[in-house]
């Protein structure tokens, strides 16, 4: 049976890797021929996350285990492929994370893609932009079927987050 994309991009810092990221990579696979799933390092969100005191453990959120895990979730299926973008030098003259520096990342890494997933309806002023041509399908926005955000695990302990994080 033929899926409505042909390829299809899923992106995000993954601090840590959750349950809720595993289900948009699985819906996407579920809609799409191939996945390209990102993970964004060195970006403002993570600086500020690591700098700050965490309850969960911060080995567990560094850049070579979320590396680990997201590559141990992908497994070894074709359809997916995993891309490792570091946005360092993408920052706008306030210091800021620059989006728009990171677009022509994205596209030399995973090329052209028909579809971006998000649970984050506010992105798609951004998707629309950055990829015209893609569409932005929303999975689990009231987060209903997985009830976690990665804001809320790294207040817990390993112990309470281990039925959360993948």
């Amino acid at each position: 049976m033929m899926k409505p994309y042909k390829s299809g991009m899923f992106g995000g810092k993954f601090i840590p890797l959750h349950k809720g990221h595993a289900l948009c990579i699985s819906v996407a696979l579920a809609l799409c021929e191939e996945v390209h799933v990102i993970l964004f390092v060195n970006g403002d969100g993570e600086i500020d996350i690591l700098r700050h005191d965490t309850t969960y453990p911060k080995e567990l959120l560094s850049i070579e285990s979320r590396t680990k895990q997201v590559k141990k979730l992908l497994g070894d299926n074709p359809h997916l492929h995993f891309h490792l973008i570091d946005v360092m030098n993408c920052k706008k003259p306030d210091g800021t994370e620059d989006w728009d520096a990171e677009t022509p990342l994205v596209l030399n890494e995973c090329g052209k893609f028909d579809a971006v997933f998000s649970s984050e309806p506010s992105y798609d002023a951004y998707f629309k932009e950055a990829y015209p041509w893609a569409k932005h399908v929303l999975v689990d926005v009231e987060r209903k079927q997985v009830p976690i955000s990665a804001t809320m695990i790294r207040s817990m302990t390993i112990d309470e987050a281990k039925d959360w994080v993948v």
